[in-house]
């Protein structure tokens, strides 16, 4: 019998590695041949424990998904921060590691996002996808998203389609 556990709750500064590890598989996983390998390294080595520790000052919530005492996934999550998307509230990120993906973590921990949302009054959910992302779209589709705008967005420099997709 295993005693492992998963919960989720509130990033704290003893999840910086965490975190970082997390960003750093997830996006190798999910971006490669999306973003070029040299941007790619960029945005990844750009996100270390200093960067983590200023995005949990910044008061945006950070929730971790943990199972044992490994952090596996993260959601960053607030007020929308552009007009664009067309709603309240937005989940910035979703990420967890690739070898925790496809067992229902990601699902637990939007339905937790979502539901942190909604106790402050925010209904009107979205989440921006790069375009050529389909496991993502996937996901987004899955959990009832509708796809809505499509914008031209620069990451690392370079211009990269992405699509908004829109819950409640």
């Amino acid at each position: 019998m295993s005693t492992r556990t998963t919960s989720i709750r509130r990033a704290r500064e003893a999840d910086l590695g965490g975190l970082s590890k997390v960003f750093d598989a997830s996006w190798r996983e999910a971006y490669r041949g999306i973003i070029p390998g040299v941007a790619l390294e960029r945005l990844i080595s750009a996100r270390d424990r200093a960067w983590w520790r200023s995005a949990l000052r910044r008061g945006r919530p950070i929730a971790v998904v943990e199972t044992g005492e490994r952090v596996v996934g993260y959601a960053a999550y607030g007020r929308t921060r552009s007009r664009s998307l067309g709603t309240e509230a937005e989940i910035d990120e979703l990420y967890l590691l690739p070898e925790y993906q496809g067992v229902g973590l990601g699902r637990r921990l939007f339905r937790a996002v979502r539901n942190d949302l909604a106790d402050h009054g925010l209904t009107r959910l979205g989440v921006w996808s790069l375009e050529d992302n389909a496991r993502a779209s996937a996901f987004y589709e899955g959990l009832g998203g509708v796809a809505g705008p499509r914008v031209l967005d620069r990451v690392a420099g370079l211009p990269l389609p992405k699509v908004g997709f829109l819950f409640g």
